[in-house]
């Protein structure tokens, strides 16, 4: 999903067959994933996910959806 350096490039093709990976690079499927690592870093930052002071499955998963819902209308 990252795009190759271009002196990798030049090195992949030099070597032929044996070059490495492909040089293809999807640009929609990098922004995507892009903003979905910034909103889960974004939630990280949240101290109550941070910092992990619930007992139960259940109510960590309360505090992600509070976070998430901070989050959404922060933006």
């Amino acid at each position: 999903m990252i795009p190759e350096r271009a002196d990798q490039q030049v090195n992949g093709r030099q070597r032929g067959q044996a070059g490495g990976r492909p040089p293809s690079f999807d640009r929609e499927a990098y922004k995507k994933r892009n903003t979905v690592e910034r909103y889960n870093n974004r939630l990280k930052q949240w101290r109550g996910t941070a910092t992990r002071y619930e007992k139960t499955a259940a109510t960590y998963l309360a505090g992600l959806h509070i976070a998430g819902i901070f989050l959404r209308s922060a933006c």
